[in-house]
């Protein structure tokens, strides 16, 4: 297994799709930069977040979650609350070739703030808008920006196509829309 550089990314992405739209090179002035870096790839933030709350006392559980417990924001920025979490999606639709897995973490810039971005590795042959988990570790209140960077993306390609793929499996998360995806169990 093999991490992949720019130049292995610039061609999937542009022969293949695998990032759309895709950002030839970081884009960085007075933003959280984003695009192609040297051995991965800087993600945006779209401007759709859904901040938790505890308005309605609930509890947080996976297998019968409660939508009623986030507030859904769009603009340019979204506060999120001391030691509390929003979800959001990506600008890019991301499309993984079979013999790749990735490896999202997030930025340092946000991280240096008390923001952890949290993604899980998108798995062979996922494909669609990432969902990201972003906690503000902090007693502050928090600021993220809309269409900046948030996370990057490491690839790592395999020394052979996986037997089974995220596609092959199924799997729940697959295609998910220009939205936000909450936890399922299907």
């Amino acid at each position: 297994m093999s991490i992949k550089s720019d130049r292995w990314i610039r061609r999937m992405a542009q022969e293949h799709g695998m990032i759309e739209p895709f950002e030839e090179k970081q884009v960085r002035e007075g933003i959280v930069s984003y695009g192609l870096s040297s051995y991965g790839y800087d993600l945006r933030v779209a401007d759709e977040f859904k901040v938790f709350t505890n308005v309605h006392s609930t509890i947080v559980d996976p297998k019968h979650f409660d939508a009623s417990s986030f507030v859904d924001i769009k603009g340019e920025s979204c506060i999120v609350p001391p030691n509390s979490f929003a979800l959001a999606r990506t600008v890019e639709y991301l499309r993984i070739p079979r013999d790749v897995l990735t490896v999202c973490l997030g930025k340092s810039t946000y991280a240096r703030c008390g923001i952890i971005v949290n993604v899980t590795p998108f798995e062979p042959e996922w494909e669609g808008y990432a969902t990201l988990e972003i906690s503000n570790t902090t007693p502050l209140p928090a600021k993220v920006y809309s269409n900046e960077g948030l996370c990057q993306v490491l690839f790592f390609q395999g020394d052979e196509p996986c037997e089974t793929s995220y596609k092959d499996k199924g799997g729940k998360y697959m295609k998910q829309p220009a939205q936000i995806v909450l936890p399922r169990l299907d």
